[in-house]
């Protein structure tokens, strides 16, 4: 399915996540962002609240990851960090699952570290629950997935770039088909083009994350023309 190239931004999380992201890189994204009309600008908490007052005035929000990127941070810690970063500008959280707990099928703990997560977030930000697909078999997936809805988490995410995999179209038709009209999902890591990216969306995401955003849009419009 080809989609109109210029409205491909507003599926793009403009995403910037390196530990050595000075603000000089974020202020480069975020005009990006602005110039491209990308849906967000995410970024590590200590950077939320500089992203925010760039964008101010702007359709582009500030998402945040919290747990980033193991996951394995206390459930009060991802809470209190969800809490900051509203309070700092976000308006999406991209929280980690605590993956061992699902591997070990603690579901209930799995459910409980979401759940608080979105009620700190909700009504003021989306909660995207990242399950970090390259580290778990396709019951895992299912599984996870089930409990972000259940949750009453508003995306599910497939990476957050620091396992040992990224988004493939088998994992985005696997959590589009898992989550139905109940959740969104959020493909990320490794897309970086935009023959993958187009899959993905054909796939059922409604939203990329990649800082290869520009190349995407850029090579759409080239394709279009």
């Amino acid at each position: 399915m080809l989609h109109p190239h210029d409205q491909l931004g507003s599926f793009i999380d403009h995403t910037v996540l390196k530990a050595d992201t000075t603000r000089e890189i974020l202020t480069r994204f975020c005009e990006d962002a602005l110039r491209w009309r990308f849906a967000s600008v995410c970024v590590n908490p200590v950077n939320v609240a500089f992203v925010t007052t760039l964008l101010e005035g702007s359709d582009v929000r500030t998402c945040a990851v919290v747990g980033f990127p193991l996951g394995a941070n206390r459930t009060e810690v991802k809470v209190l960090e969800t809490t900051l970063a509203i309070a700092d500008g976000a308006t999406e959280i991209d929280m980690v699952i605590d993956i061992g707990a699902l591997k070990d099928g603690r579901d209930e703990a799995v459910a409980n570290d979401i759940a608080a997560v979105v009620r700190a977030a909700h009504p003021h930000a989306v909660v995207k629950v990242i399950i970090e697909t390259s580290a778990l078999d396709d019951d895992e997936k299912t599984r996870a997935c089930r409990l972000a809805v259940d949750a009453e988490a508003d995306f599910v995410k497939t990476s957050t770039g620091f396992g040992a995999g990224g988004a493939t179209v088998h994992d985005v038709s696997l959590m589009a088909r898992t989550v139905g009209n109940r959740a969104q999902v959020k493909a990320s890591t490794g897309v970086s083009d935009f023959a993958t990216f187009e899959a993905m969306l054909d796939a059922g995401a409604t939203r990329v994350g990649t800082s290869k955003g520009i190349a995407i849009v850029q090579a759409a419009a080239e394709r279009s023309a």
